[in-house]
């Protein structure tokens, strides 16, 4: 009766049963296509385009475009997808994620919807975690769909412009996610719409699916330019805070990271910077300064948060164990940490363009992705990105042997149990993966195996240049590897000859991971494709995770009970209380992923209509319409502001609309007040734009029409990029300093939300009246030029950035003596710019 009802209501069971009708048609059609030679075999892929271009749809295809990538794949890798890889491409094509264990073939699974949705000519984008990886499946899978016909590019960071348009430009584009997103960036920032190197964005398959729009989900990608300011404070709010004590000057909070100073403290300060009453708002910018460097010292933790490594901090992913070179911690925590290493301290950065992976997948028509583990963070998935989660049934059984977890007392007794353990093991010549959660921890367990002599492996945030060899060997008999968290993904652990019968890869937990995803990656490094294996988690009570969630109970019941360092506890309801903990943990970032997708929503809006009309502006021929738009709104709001309804029209201000039009539109006495006089406000606003567009019709008949479609150009480029890029600092500096309004019982993203709307309003406003001037006030003396308002560093995780290479054509702009010099100052050109020309 339960089998049955858990049919009824199993949403993935009636999926996979779906998928499993559609694969039994695919392989109906095996031995037909089997019969046809290569070259007819290489035919179907424009046949198959052929139809897509009468109006056949994809769906419709699907088991005959499967069908002949399957047997594509037979001829050329010598390898047949089987059914439940069918499956997950079907999953994939419907824009789900496909779970599939370890070992099941992923990649090859991707071949048949990349193939399918290739077909239609719009390009289809498979992403990854790592260049490496990009690079090895653009190669690896790359000879499949030549065979077929279809081309593919990769597209690496450091790559010129033109060979990234050709590499988008193919029929399948291999590509990390970092290079995509800043590519989306960069494409925004360009000053010629040929230099956009992006097509409109398809259809992508994202390997490894959950480490890119989870772990990665809460880290905006950015291109920013140089902020000069002091880094004085930042070492002499180190110096202040290095000889503060815990508890007695500050308070640190384990479970949230929080650190505050208590009155001791803040008394400590105010002695030490002169200072009447810290919290003065005179002294924000100091007590900013101090609570970073408490940050700094108290919550983050050399070789566990960063690294040193060539005389920089560098971030250290708690997720991948990976080192994340060209990322910075915002808010001048990264600063707190250079000082605190006695390191030189980098200037702080402006952002110029910023966007979250949420988003960026997220304007995809059709998002697929692949991993192992994903059903845990399913909510989420649906939630964000309106994608299922699919668990495709493995292709054989699971043999593995997941054992029980180990709890020791303390975190001594724990290693030694696990160096012993993995010394049985070695001696009995079965290989073993010991996973880590800190670089450190892989260090400690590295020196016991060095002391006992085991030959070992490490791969870790300091060592990931052989990972993938690293990873490949871990199988072999005798193996011994440690490695931190995820590092290997989307490398395969064969088992070396006679390792079945020793019982497989043996899988060493050292620690468990706030997500139970991270711990089932670990254990899914083992039993492959029904191969043997066995893993085990060693605890202690000293974990962070232990520490976090209450073990205080239970270390008194293991010193009640007289057990020591030797004697661990073997309890299903420790490791039911651990998974408790992990879910709230789990709940916790899920939380925090969704509340920054809230604030980033509002910037998203924002972004989606200046990027829209920046690339209006890039495609448009002739913008006199949208120039004279803007001249309107000007006219129109200078008139309402010294026009008010509620007023009566003697007390109307025309003397004020006179000056600003002669100011900022027309020639020197080409408006007088008195025309304005005895008129209703919209007839004023109306008699001011007719002379307007007067006076815009004189200027362009002393031009080429070239000429001035290209001023017009140059002029809005340059008004919108300088505005929106002040607007991205501004947003950013109420974001951080927002959560402040709780305090007063006001809903932070609700105030966010709407100021954030006025400040769009209002730069809207200032883009308008800038053009308005600069193209009715600048002389056109030369040629023109397209400047970059400022030169933008992309902040590239895991990578060295570079600055985005840009070749405008050279031209130049002038402007008359006596007009607003074009820089913005509001003052007159000969004196501004112009003093010393």
């Amino acid at each position: 009766m339960l089998g049955m009802l858990k049919k009824v209501f199993d949403g993935n069971q009636r999926q996979v049963n779906k998928y499993e009708k559609i694969a039994h048609q695919v392989d109906a059609l095996g031995a037909d296509i089997g019969k046809l030679s290569d070259d007819q075999l290489r035919e179907k892929t424009e046949e198959f385009k052929g139809r897509i271009a009468k109006g056949e749809s994809l769906d419709s295809i699907l088991p005959e475009a499967f069908a002949v990538v399957r047997e594509a794949s037979t001829r050329v890798f010598e390898k047949r997808p089987f059914l439940v890889q069918i499956m997950g491409g079907i999953a994939l094509h419907e824009g789900n994620i496909a779970e599939m264990k370890t070992g099941e073939g992923k990649t090859l699974t991707s071949t048949m919807p990349v193939y399918l949705n290739a077909l239609s000519g719009k390009g289809v984008h498979v992403v990854t975690v790592n260049e490496y990886l990009a690079n090895r499946d653009a190669t690896e899978m790359g000879e499949l769909y030549n065979f077929l016909g279809l081309t593919v590019g990769l597209n690496l960071t450091g790559m010129s412009r033109e060979e990234k348009i050709e590499a988008y430009a193919k029929d399948i584009t291999y590509s990390t996610n970092n290079e995509l997103g800043f590519d989306y960036l960069r494409d925004n920032m360009v000053l010629y719409k040929e230099h956009m190197v992006q097509r409109p964005l398809n259809f992508a398959v994202i390997d490894e699916v959950d480490s890119i729009l989870v772990d990665e989900a809460r880290t905006p990608l950015i291109i920013s330019g140089s902020a000069r300011k002091s880094t004085t404070l930042y070492i002499q709010a180190n110096g202040f805070v290095r000889n503060l004590t815990v508890e007695e000057d500050y308070t640190y909070d384990v479970k949230t990271k929080a650190v505050q100073l208590t009155e001791e403290g803040i008394t400590k300060a105010e002695k030490a910077f002169g200072f009447e009453n810290l919290f003065d708002l005179q002294n924000v910018t100091i007590l900013h300064h101090i609570n970073q460097a408490l940050k700094a010292h108290a919550s983050m933790f050399r070789d566990t948060d960063y690294v040193v490594q060539d005389g920089e901090v560098v971030i250290v992913d708690s997720f991948t164990g990976r080192l994340m070179k060209g990322r910075r911690y915002s808010d001048g925590l990264h600063q707190a940490i250079e000082a605190k290493e006695g390191l030189e301290i980098q200037n702080e950065s402006m952002t110029l363009a910023t966007i979250t992976f949420q988003n960026y997948f997220r304007m995809y028509k059709t998002l697929s992705g692949m991993t192992g583990t994903a059903k845990t963070e399913e909510e989420e998935f649906r939630n964000i990105y309106n994608m299922s989660v699919v668990a495709i049934p493995t292709n054989l059984p699971i043999a593995r042997d997941d054992k029980p977890d180990l709890i020791f007392k303390s975190i001594d007794g724990k290693f030694r149990a696990v160096g012993e353990r993995i010394a049985e093991l070695h001696a009995n010549g079965q290989p073993v993966l010991v996973g880590t959660v800190a670089v450190e921890t892989s260090e400690l367990i590295s020196k016991y195996l060095t002391k006992k002599g085991i030959k070992h492996n490490v791969l870790n945030a300091k060592n990931h240049e052989r990972e993938a060899d690293i990873i490949a060997e871990a199988g072999q008999r005798g193996a011994v590897t440690i490695a931190t968290n995820m590092a290997g993904r989307g490398t395969d652990i064969k088992l070396g000859e006679g390792v079945k019968e020793l019982g497989g890869l043996a899988v060493v937990g050292t620690e468990r991971h706030e997500s139970r995803r991270i711990d089932n990656q670990l254990r899914g490094r083992s039993g492959r494709q029904g191969d043997p294996g066995m893993t085990q988690f060693y605890l202690s009570m000293e974990d962070e995770l232990m520490r976090r969630f209450g073990s205080d109970n239970m270390r008194a019941m293991m010193e009640r009970l007289g057990m020591d360092d030797t004697q661990p506890i073997e309890s299903k309801m420790v490791s039911r209380a651990v998974e408790s903990a992990q879910k709230r943990v789990e709940g916790n970032n899920f939380d925090a992923r969704k509340q920054l997708l809230q604030y980033d929503d509002v910037l998203r809006q924002q972004r989606e209509v200046i990027y829209g009309q920046r690339y209006d502006v890039l495609a448009s021929e002739n913008l006199r319409e949208v120039v004279e738009a803007m001249i309107k709104s000007t006219i129109d709001r200078t008139v309402e502001a010294h026009c008010p309804a509620s007023d009566e029209p003697e007390e109307w201000n025309l003397k004020a609309i006179a000056d600003f039009v002669e100011a900022n539109l027309l020639r020197e006495g080409e408006l007088l007040e008195t025309e304005l006089t005895g008129k209703e406000a919209e007839e004023i606003s109306e008699y001011i734009y007719t002379k307007v567009r007067t006076r815009y019709d004189e200027k362009e008949a002393e031009l080429e029409p070239e000429q001035m479609r290209e001023f017009e150009k140059v002029i809005v480029l340059r008004a919108v990029d300088s505005k929106w890029m002040d607007h991205i600092d501004a947003m950013d500096q109420l974001r951080q300093g927002i959560h402040l309004r709780a305090y007063g019982q006001i809903d932070p993203l609700r105030e966010y939300q709407m100021e954030g709307f006025a400040m769009f309003e209002s730069m809207i406003s200032a883009i308008e009246e800038e053009v308005a001037t600069y193209v009715m006030k600048a002389q056109i003396r030369n040629n023109l030029e397209r400047q970059e308002v400022a030169k933008g560093q992309a902040v590239i995780p895991n990578a060295e950035g570079e600055a985005p290479k840009k070749k405008p054509v050279t031209k130049s702009v002038d402007i008359g003596r006596n007009d607003a010099c074009i820089c913005g100052s509001g003052k007159k050109y000969k004196q501004c710019c112009g003093a010393n020309a």
